[in-house]
């Protein structure tokens, strides 16, 4: 078994560490680094798992070592573990707007690099994952990533230049979803019910609707034309959205996200 580092104990590395552990993988295969005192002791405690406050510490036995820091603390993380990485150690960074070519400039000449852009729904094992190869990585190192990333869910392959929209979409849809949610279950606590009750309607019905056009395979505007009836109650309300141009403002706040996350991309030094 591959022995694996995880550098940063946030929500997205402890949803790593639960998913592999959930797939199989034994706790002595995977040491966590995080220099927070706290987030050690309750990994550890959840899971079973080796920790340490020194990243180095980390990888130097580590076949692959996955990197979950946010995009400004790599500048600093990168220094600390190039000396000590094995040679034919895979580097897997889930730090988003970072590209492969700023990693590969400051680690060992022909590291493995492969990027991915995850999701929180990682944390109840439905994520979305976008892997995408650096220079010197194999279709075999792609292909641990792939299924590294299976362990929380879906994980496919993209070019690189799709990682800004994928970003976007998947990397910060379910915060769209959930600003969604609140504004339904706002809605509908203006209009009497109480908050509790709002609250699993919207909750079971965005649950549905989501398995409904998974499961059907039907595309969203067939979906939407079934639940629309001329002159009804839906019709009436997606008159309201669409002259609020709600389309519109999403397709806007994507295009935000993508170019926040090239901004993103400044130089990792």
């Amino acid at each position: 078994m591959t022995r694996l580092a995880v550098i940063g104990a946030g929500v997205m590395g402890e949803a790593l560490v639960s998913g592999l552990l959930r797939a199989d993988w034994s706790a002595a295969d995977i040491v966590v680094a995080d220099r927070r005192d706290f987030r050690r002791s309750e990994m550890t405690a959840a899971h079973g798992i080796h920790t340490t406050g020194r990243n180095a510490e980390a990888v130097a036995e580590a076949d692959t070592v996955i990197l979950v820091v946010k995009p400004q603390d790599v500048s600093a993380v990168l220094p600390e573990i190039s000396p000590a990485l094995r040679p034919h150690t895979l580097l897997v960074s889930l730090c988003a707007g970072v590209t492969t070519a700023q990693l590969e400039s400051h680690l060992p000449e022909g590291t493995a690099v492969v990027r991915v852009m995850p999701n929180t729904p990682a944390l109840v094992g439905e994520g979305m994952a976008a892997v995408s190869a650096g220079s010197s990585a194999s279709a075999d190192d792609v292909e641990h990533a792939l299924q590294l990333m299976s362990a929380l869910g879906k994980a496919i392959t993209v070019p690189e230049s799709y990682q800004d929209a994928v970003t976007a979409i998947s990397g910060s849809g379910p915060a769209y979803l959930f600003f969604v949610v609140e504004a339904m279950i706002d809605a509908g606590v203006m209009l009497g019910l109480p908050r509790d009750i709002a609250t699993l309607l919207v909750n079971q019905t965005m649950f549905g609707s989501a398995k409904l056009l998974i499961e059907s395979g039907q595309h969203p505007t067939v979906l939407r034309e079934q639940v629309t009836s001329p002159g009804g109650t839906t019709a009436a309300a997606l008159r309201q959205l669409e002259d609020h141009r709600v389309k519109a403002a999403f397709i806007t706040a994507m295009e935000a996200a993508r170019d926040r996350s090239r901004a993103l991309a400044g130089p990792a030094t």
